[in-house]
C-alpha cells in the first residue's frame, strides 16, 4: 500500500491474477461437475436382441445419453500392427517424439523436454458387440476420434538415441539444446478389446449407431469400465474445486488486505487531521493567553514557546516544530507536539 492509501502495483497484480485464475478454475470445475452429473444420469443399455426394439419405441428412435459396454468388432477390414505380428485393431496411432535437454538460463539446470514431430492416426469402421458371441446385435461407433478418454493400448515402443560427435556436443552446449533421441510409439484399439462408450444412441435405417451427443454432453470411448470412468471424472472435479477454492481464498485475502490497509490509512489520516486541529486550537489559545497577535509570530517560530526558531526534526513523523530548549523540556516519553507520535530520534537543523 502506497503512502497515499492506494494499493501498490504488486497488490493489484496479485488480486487480478488470483481472481482470473479463480474464474478459470471455477469454470472448469462447473464443466466437469456437469459432465459427472450427466454420466450419473446416463441410461445404461445392454447390447442384446431387444436393443433394436427398444430404440424403435423410444422418442425419435434415440436415447440422448446412453452407456454401452461391449467388445470391439471389425465391420469390414482391420488394421495390422506394423511392429507386432498377429495384432489386429480398428484404431492405430503412430507417434514420433523428439526428446532433448534444454538449458534453463534462470535455474542454470538442464531440463528434459519432448516435442511431437510426427503423428498419424488410422481408423477403420468398427462396432461394439455383446460379450456373448451368440448375440448378433452390434452398435456402430461413429467418429471415435472425437471421443474423450480415448486411451489406446501401447503395442510398440522404442527409443532411438542420437549419435553425437565432439563438434556436435560443443555446438549443443553453445546453443543450449542437447538432443537425446527419437521416441517411437504405436498405440492401437485392438479387436476384441472391452470398451465402455457413452454417447447418443440412435436407430438409423435399421442400423444402431453410437455418435457424439448433442446438448453439450461429453462423448466417451474408453477401455475402462463405467464405474472406473465415473470415479476418474469425479476425482478431476475435486481437483478443480480445490484449485478454485484455493485461488478464491487468495483473491479474497488480497482484497480484504487492501481494504483493511485503505481503512487504516483513512483512519490514520482522520486522526492526524484531528490532532492537527486540536494543536492549532491549543496554539491559538496560548496566543490569547500571552496576548500575542498571530501575525506577529514568525513563520519559523517554535510552536511551543512561540519566540525561538525551530531547530529540530522529529523522527519518524518528520515534523519541524520545536526549538532545542523546548524539546528538552518535553515530558518523557517525548512525543511530537503536533501529531503526538513518539519521537524515536532527533536531527538538529543548521541554518546557514
Amino acid at each position: 500500500m502506497e503512502s497515499s492509501g492506494k494499493p501498490s502495483a504488486a497488490q493489484i497484480v496479485v488480486l487480478a491474477t488470483s481472481s482470473a485464475l479463480t474464474a478459470i478454475f471455477y469454470s472448469i470445475y462447473r464443466s466437469r461437475a456437469k459432465t459427472v452429473s450427466h454420466l450419473k444420469e446416463a441410461t445404461k443399455v445392454s447390447i442384446d436382441q431387444d436393443l433394436k426394439a427398444m430404440l424403435s419405441e423410444a422418442p425419435g428412435k434415440c436415447v440422448p445419453y446412453a452407456v454401452i459396454e461391449g467388445v470391439v468388432r471389425s465391420v469390414k477390414e482391420t488394421l495390422s500392427s506394423q511392429f507386432v505380428d498377429n495384432c489386429k485393431g480398428v484404431i492405430e496411432r503412430l507417434t514420433l517424439k523428439e526428446e532433448k535437454m534444454v538449458w534453463n538460463r534462470t535455474t542454470h539446470l538442464w531440463n528434459s523436454t519432448e516435442k511431437v514431430i510426427h503423428q498419424r492416426t488410422n481408423t477403420v469402421p468398427f462396432a461394439l458387440g455383446s460379450h456373448d458371441d451368440d448375440i448378433a446385435t452390434t452398435v456402430r461407433v461413429v467418429r471415435p476420434l472425437d471421443a474423450a478418454e480415448l486411451d489406446l493400448e501401447a503395442t510398440y515402443e522404442n527409443f532411438h538415441p542420437t549419435v553425437q560427435s565432439l563438434s556436435n556436443v560443443i555446438g549443443h552446449f553453445i546453443s543450449g539444446e542437447r538432443p537425446k533421441g527419437i521416441h517411437e510409439t504405436e498405440e492401437m484399439l485392438r479387436v476384441g478389446e472391452s470398451v465402455t462408450a457413452v454417447g447418443e444412441l440412435v436407430l438409423d435405417n435399421n442400423l444402431i449407431k453410437l455418435q457424439p451427443p448433442k446438448q453439450g454432453f461429453c462423448y466417451f470411448l474408453t477401455r475402462q469400465d463405467y464405474e472406473s470412468l465415473l470415479r476418474k471424472q469425479a476425482s478431476g472435479v475435486k481437483l478443480w474445486r480445490v484449485l478454485a477454492l484455493a485461488f478464491g481464498l487468495a483473491a479474497s485475502s488480497a482484497l480484504l488486505f487492501m481494504l483493511w490497509k485503505w481503512y487504516a490509512h483513512r483512519r490514520e489520516s482522520r486522526k492526524r487531521r484531528s490532532v492537527l486541529e486540536e494543536f492549532k486550537e491549543q496554539q491559538r489559545k496560548r496566543l490569547r493567553e500571552l496576548q500575542v497577535e498571530e501575525s506577529s509570530v514568525p513563520p519559523a517560530g517554535c510552536t511551543v514557546c512561540l519566540s525561538r526558531e525551530r531547530s529540530h526534526v522529529f523522527l519518524e513523523c518528520g515534523h519541524v516544530c520545536s526549538c532545542g530548549p523546548c524539546y528538552e523540556a518535553l515530558p518523557e516519553p517525548k512525543k511530537c507536539p503536533i501529531c503526538r507520535a513518539p519521537i524515536d530520534r532527533v536531527v538538529p537543523l543548521y541554518n546557514s
